[in-house]
């Protein structure tokens, strides 16, 4: 079943198509393909994205592109020309795909719904051809396998292999490569491997001719290296001992321009593109297959997934073209022909894969120049072999077969439960592991997963070593030489440090890879010591329960007391850190003295036995009493090390947080100061206005902040408001005045925290009135929605209706059409509504943005 055009110029409807192209290789077929990716941005010390003021307003750029991109994708829009909605289409279950594995682990604790929403896509394409999937596997953390060592390549592939399988419940055919860079030794790998496919650009190729028949024994090759290949059909690539493995070539034209020309404007401009490229010289079928990074679909051209969605649902039918995947037609259409690959080569670089180890200018910044990339690739290329000497010899004391136990350590990374943890590490263990022994073959095995990550190709691809791509991949490197110096006592970091020198920055403040790393790496290194002072700041501000997960940390609370005296707080306990990781332990003893304001001194050291830690309670509290804070500083220096901690070396999530609480006190007088001044000059601001004349700055500022003060508490109040009807009718009409009243004195309203929460509260509304609510009420509640929407308009906060319009349109057709409109027998006892009431439920339709004009 698929979307395509009825009768109405306006609107879709389902209906079945003939099936024989999905059996039969016939005709003209057409394979759009996203290649889905972000780097990984997790700090590797907490295995979570922090704050990146760059992609504000959102937290990070994982969630910016997934507002962007992923979620528009999973839900795109068909529109009419009025704008309303009359189709929302899955995108994934018509695009071929592959999708980072650190981009869909983000994906599934991010939002389980897009997340679902992209595997449902997958299996709906595999019941649509014939068991063949839209989604493909990627190499797992996007490293240039051509610059890969041996069992990098292979740990690579099967670690990308085996993501695949845990989510999408099958063996991956095809395998998407970083960069789409290869050569054979990676072609000999995905080979053994049982990789069927792979996709490259046409400017790989190097020669192809076709199989050799009885007539033609020995056909002519074609030479094709300046990307002149045929793209419209599969191809065979050989390697030494006869085996092989398929290659599809996309065409490289058509892909170019969705990236950087205007034919994704709309499905018609798309589709005409697509058709130029179809060959008339009547071959039974053909293959126009296209390919770009799937970011190119909503956030590098803001829109466009509308454009696929109905090019892919409607448009390419009308064509009579057949919407596929590579597997599907590989299965239909089996190579005729075979290709030589030039020996080393990639989509995005024309000197082979230079872009990743030379100053080749590809990815350059004008006058900027790239020749930090070798030194930079020379010292991870040593560091790994330095670390590969650690892993063998200390990993022979633990694992049976130490790169067995790599290869498979990616069930642990996608599953990290304590069960799952123990059964792999009995499958591997050499001996009957003890706690300790257990926590070092994990620190191993984490050191090896961040030697991989800091090969992730993002860090070479642009301008500059300091950029946060590269940044990132020497944390990795970092966080790699901690875990071997912890593990067996060698330090690396000198040398690798000397080696990082040689690497020269395009930027004076930075001078050289030496200089990055101590500034931008060195200080982002947290230590366990400092998860524990992170807890205990925190706790002054946070009712932490007994067991409390700290970013990838277990704390168990074991004691905790809180004392104030004046302006004093003095906070006193101990925590039990386990890293999710490695399952390494801290006990720590902490206090925390909170002076007033901005001013903390907090104060660590390891767990040393009751006795000690009864008396250091006991007599931190007695020197409370005194109410000095020297006195109170003086006796933490004494009862513990030298170093302490301040507000300054909590994490920069919870800083945050705690900096907005601590202002909160001021922002509420100050709140309450330019109130009295907006009321006691609201006649001068009017006349001002009424003249045309300019406002005094300062009354134009107390009034917006005065009527931005007075909204974000009536928001706050609403939300609240629960389900007592008529509170909630008289906060909306309270926020009907205030956005009346700041319209006519020209205020700019700032409520960043409305939108999110009006937002909500509709959804809420929405969900309520569908599946809760008495029908008896329908009209009140209704009216209780439309007004709500319109207080959002009125307001101005740039309202979203999406998650709305997704509830009501899945209602719509799972339980509105179905019962009222296409089962003529359907009971009245089994309708939620009568009749008279589908007309206002419609309506409401209507004010989401949803095309129901053909009930109506």
């Amino acid at each position: 079943m698929t979307f395509i055009a009825n009768n109405s110029a306006d609107s879709i409807e389902l209906c079945d198509r003939k099936l024989d192209p999905l059996k039969t290789a016939t005709g003209v077929y057409v394979t759009v393909h996203g290649h889905f990716y972000q780097p990984p941005r997790e700090n590797p010390y907490l295995n979570a994205i922090e704050r990146q003021p760059s992609a504000y307003p959102f937290h990070d750029w994982n969630e910016r592109i997934h507002h962007e991109c992923y979620r528009p994708n999973a839900f795109a829009r068909v529109v009419n020309d009025r704008g309303e909605v009359v189709g929302i289409v899955n995108n994934f279950e018509y695009l071929s795909f592959n999708i980072g594995p650190t981009l869909m682990s983000w994906l599934e604790n991010y939002d389980i719904e897009v997340y679902q929403r992209i595997i449902e896509g997958d299996r709906k394409s595999c019941d649509r051809l014939n068991g063949h999937g839209n989604a493909i596997a990627q190499v797992y953390n996007h490293i240039i396998l051509p610059l890969a060592n041996r069992r990098d390549k292979y740990t690579q592939i099967r670690w990308g292999k085996e993501d695949f399988r845990k989510r999408f419940g099958r063996d991956p055919e095809g395998m998407w490569l970083a960069e789409t860079a290869v050569d054979y030794a990676t072609l000999t790998a995905l080979i053994d491997e049982g990789i069927r496919f792979i996709v490259l650009a046409p400017t790989q190729a190097e020669r192809c001719r076709p199989f050799s028949t009885e007539d033609d024994p020995e056909p002519e090759w074609h030479e094709v290296g300046g990307g002149q290949i045929d793209p419209t059909r599969p191809y065979r690539c050989f390697i030494d001992d006869g085996r092989y493995i398929d290659i599809f070539f996309y065409d490289g034209p058509i892909s170019g321009d969705m990236g950087f020309d205007d034919v994704l404007q709309s499905s018609d401009c798309f589709a005409a593109r697509i058709g130029q490229a179809v060959k008339g010289d009547r071959r039974q079928s053909q293959l126009i297959s296209v390919a770009t990074d799937g970011e190119t679909f909503g956030h590098h051209k803001k829109g466009t997934e509308k454009c696929i969605a109905y090019a892919c649902a409607v448009e390419f039918l009308r064509r009579d073209w057949t919407v596929t995947n590579f597997a599907h037609y590989l299965s239909l259409t089996p190579p005729t022909w075979e290709v030589v690959l030039k020996p080393v080569t990639a989509w995005s670089c024309s000197h082979g894969v230079d872009r990743w180890q030379d100053d080749c200018g590809c990815g350059g910044g004008g006058e900027w120049h790239q020749q930090w990339r070798r030194p930079l690739r020379d010292a991870l290329d040593w560091l790994r072999d330095e670390l590969v000497k650690v892993y063998e010899e200390t990993g022979r004391k633990f694992f049976k077969d130490p790169w067995l136990a790599r290869d498979e350590y990616i069930q642990v990374i996608l599953d990290r439960s304590t069960d799952k943890v123990e059964q792999f590490l009995s499958r591997h263990q050499n001996h009957q592991l003890a706690s300790a022994e257990k926590t070092d073959a994990l620190r191993l095995l984490e050191m090896q997963r961040h030697a991989l990550l800091m090969y992730t190709s993002c860090g070479w691809f642009f301008e500059e070593l300091s950029r946060p791509e590269g940044v990132q991949i020497l944390r990795y490197a970092a966080r790699a030489l901690e875990l071997a110096g912890e593990i067996a006592g060698v330090r690396l970091e000198e040398e690798f440090v000397r080696r990082l020198a040689l690497a020269p920055s395009n930027l004076d403040r930075y001078r050289d890879g030496a200089e990055v790393y101590r500034q931008l790496v060195v200080s982002a290194q947290i230590s366990t010591k400092q998860v524990a002072a992170h807890y205990a700041i925190s706790s002054l501000f946070t009712n932490y329960q007994e067991q409390q997960r700290i970013y990838c940390y277990d704390a168990q609370q074991l004691d905790y007391h809180k004392q104030y005296m004046g302006a004093l707080t003095l906070a006193v306990g101990q925590v039990r850190l386990v890293s999710e990781m490695t399952w390494e332990e801290g006990h720590f003893v902490f206090a925390v003295l909170h002076l007033g304001g901005w001013d903390f001194h907090c104060c660590i050291q390891p767990f040393s036995g009751r006795l000690a830690y009864t008396q250091l309670k006991e007599q931190l509290f007695e020197t409370l009493k005194q109410a000095s804070a020297a006195q109170i500083v003086l006796a933490m220096s004494e009862l513990f090390d030298d170093r302490s901690f301040s507000l300054q070396h909590l994490f920069v999530e919870e800083r945050h947080r705690i900096m907005q609480q601590l202002a909160e006190n001021t922002k509420k007088h100050l709140d309450r100061v330019y109130t009295q001044v907006y009321r006691d000059n609201y006649n001068i601001l009017v006349a001002f206005q009424r003249d045309e004349l300019p406002v005094p700055v300062e009354l134009q500022m107390a009034a917006e902040i005065a009527l931005s003060h007075r909204c974000s508490t009536t928001v706050t109040e609403l939300e609240r408001a629960a389900d007592d009807p008529q509170a909630i009718l008289n906060y909306l009409a309270e926020l009907v005045a205030i956005a009346t009243e700041a319209e006519g004195l020209r205020c700019q309203l700032k409520i960043p925290e409305a939108k999110k929460t009006l937002e909500q509260l509709i959804l809420r509304y929405l969900w309520q009135l569908l599946h809760e609510s008495d029908p008896t009420t329908l009209e009140a509640d209704i009216q209780r929605l439309v007004r709500t929407i319109e207080v959002g308009k009125q307001l101005r906060v740039g309202l979203s209706l999406d998650r709305a319009q997704e509830l009501y349109y899945h209602y719509l057709y799972e339980q509105i059409v179905p019962n009222y409109f296409q089962n003529e027998r359907s009971q009245e006892a089994a309708c939620r509504w009568t009749a008279s009431q589908l007309c206002p439920l419609l309506g409401l339709g209507q004010e989401l943005g949803i095309d129901v004009s053909p009930w109506l």
